[in-house]
């Protein structure tokens, strides 16, 4: 899957779209949120940093994390031309390994977490990472009949998720849902017409 992104990595901001999902994103976890610029935050799957750049000015640190290597270059290209002093990448897989525990206010990761095939241990690993109280933010994909990613004959990971589903994952690993949107629609052209895709934000709260 890597590979995949590390193909599309410069074209990757040239699509408005997700620019606009980025910006929208941005302003459900800030209206929730209302983070005070003290908070140090983590971006999981952050691809070339559109989320993160539109909450640079809300966090004291962000740690942005991605597996693919073409992502992570363009994002370093753009922090060196913008000059922007609390981002910091890093090319890693954080099911393999480990950053330090009980150490961020805040992680958030959109359009990342239906690529993941072990859903419950990376909602594990978020649990480890955050301080007790911590805010886990996850804009995805609804549920979706598996045509959304038709076109990927190497996709492996879910067809969207199901509000409740997910909700009990993410008691199962010390979360309370404290917040759910359906904030965006993609529009996609397949075979039979155009088709629409709700996405979602669920923002829940470390409890144990």
């Amino acid at each position: 899957m890597s590979s995949h992104f590390d193909k599309q990595a410069k074209e990757w901001d040239n699509d408005p779209t997700k620019i606009l999902r980025a910006k929208k994103v941005a302003s459900e976890i800030k209206a929730f949120l209302k983070p005070n610029k003290k908070e140090k935050a983590l971006e999981f799957g952050c691809g070339t940093g559109l989320l993160s750049y539109q909450l640079k000015d809300d966090f004291k640190s962000i740690i942005l994390t991605d597996t693919s290597k073409g992502m992570i270059d363009v994002l370093q290209q753009k922090i060196k031309k913008e000059h922007i002093s609390n981002f910091h990448p890093k090319l890693i897989n954080l099911l393999e390994k480990k950053l330090p525990e009980n150490n961020f206010d805040v992680i958030y990761t959109m359009m990342t977490l239906h690529h993941i095939l072990d859903v419950p241990k990376i909602l594990n690993i978020f649990s480890s990472l955050l301080k007790n109280n911590g805010l886990l933010c996850i804009a995805d994909l609804v549920k979706e009949d598996g045509s959304f990613h038709a076109n990927h004959s190497n996709f492996e990971g879910h067809n969207g998720f199901d509000k409740d589903e997910l909700s009990t994952l993410l008691e199962a690993n010390g979360f309370i849902v404290e917040y759910y949107n359906i904030y965006f629609e993609i529009e996609k052209k397949l075979a039979d017409g155009i088709k629409k895709y709700p996405l979602f934000i669920m923002i829940c709260k470390k409890i144990s």
